[in-house]
């Protein structure tokens, strides 16, 4: 089917809204691959569509309410995105095992250029990066899909409620009832699992220290130093497998054990979920260099890591964050990738 009224113009106005409805969808998902998919969708039922947009609300406001209707349609099937924390409970060092589950368990990590456009008002562009860390986004894959939106659309996009009826459908008491159960239901997740990280933006001398220390502790695979940068009620993630870990002496334990052939790692930094992370890749024994292992993202609250989540699916995870699928094992050709 052609649009008589497409044309080249039409074709930059819907791209210049991929960002933001990208990170939209993945709020509402959970899937970095899935949200990418629904914006497509979304993008070219508008374009096929465009001889009937009346102009009677704007464009983003129509695109808006196409994804919506895409989000919701793909989340018909009840499928909750996770975090290994959300489907288990810890495992102690001694009984640790790496059962993997299915790709569409898990919540995804989702680099910051891709969710997040481009903000004059600080404060707008702090809210926006808070709403796609890692613990908001798995308390929001609790919600039911309309709730989800619903939370999304007022709390995040600072939406009017009379402006989420319409898009929605319903009546403005309606999407107020919604935003209080949706917000009465994050509210006693945060009780039970406490609040989120603490992280600065940008990250203040505290925190890059803190990083700093972080890279040269794992790199140098100093258990001693990363000992004293951990929580004590650090939590360590490996999806796909379910399996989590809860302490230093467990953390530590399983990467000197489990773990022990990431020794002499190399880590770039990359911006992911609007939290610090790096991209781990661990000496490969059959090309020489670097071999990808694992996407980092970091949770960080007074002063101390509290999360390290590593998402091991590079064979996905590093194209989407435009990372080399090899490294070379020279310092000075490490230090150009940088």
């Amino acid at each position: 089917m052609t649009n008589s009224t497409a044309t080249p113009e039409l074709d930059v106005a819907l791209e210049q809204h991929r960002t933001e409805l990208t990170g939209y969808c993945y709020r509402m998902l959970g899937s970095s691959f899935e949200a990418e998919d629904a914006v497509q969708d979304t993008l070219v039922r508008a374009w096929r569509s465009y001889d009937t947009f009346e102009g009677r609300s704007s464009l983003r406001s129509w695109l808006y309410r196409i994804a919506t209707n895409v989000c919701l349609d793909m989340l018909s099937a009840g499928n909750k995105r996770a975090r290994p924390m959300d489907l288990t409970e810890a495992s102690p060092l001694a009984r640790a095992a790496l059962t993997p589950r299915p790709d569409h368990t898990w919540l995804e990590p989702m680099p910051d250029a891709r969710v997040l456009p481009t903000v004059e008002d600080p404060a707008e562009a702090t809210v926006a990066k808070e709403s796609v860390r890692l613990a908001f986004m798995a308390a929001l894959q609790q919600l039911p899909p309309k709730q989800r939106a619903v939370l999304i659309l007022r709390e995040v996009l600072a939406w009017r409620a009379s402006e989420v009826a319409e898009l929605l459908g319903t009546t403005v008491a309606s999407v107020n009832s919604a935003l209080q159960r949706a917000r009465a239901t994050l509210a006693e997740r945060e009780r039970d699992q406490g609040a989120d990280a603490a992280v600065s933006d940008p990250l203040d001398d505290e925190q890059r220290k803190l990083l700093e220390r972080y890279v040269a502790a794992f790199e140098g695979y100093d258990m001693t130093a990363l000992t004293a940068l951990l929580h004590e009620d650090a939590v360590m993630t490996m999806p796909p497998f379910d399996l989590w870990l809860t302490g230093p002496a467990d953390i530590t334990g399983f990467m000197t054990t489990m773990g022990a052939p990431c020794a002499g790692s190399r880590l770039l930094p990359v911006e992911v979920n609007g939290l610090p992370g790096f991209a781990q890749y661990k000496p490969d024994p059959d090309k020489g260099g670097f071999a990808p292992w694992a996407v980092q993202v970091l949770e960080i609250s007074d002063g101390r890591i509290t999360g390290f989540h590593c998402f091991l699916d590079t064979q996905r995870w590093f194209p989407l964050f435009g990372l080399p699928l090899h490294l070379e094992g020279e310092a000075d050709e490490l230090e150009e990738s940088r």
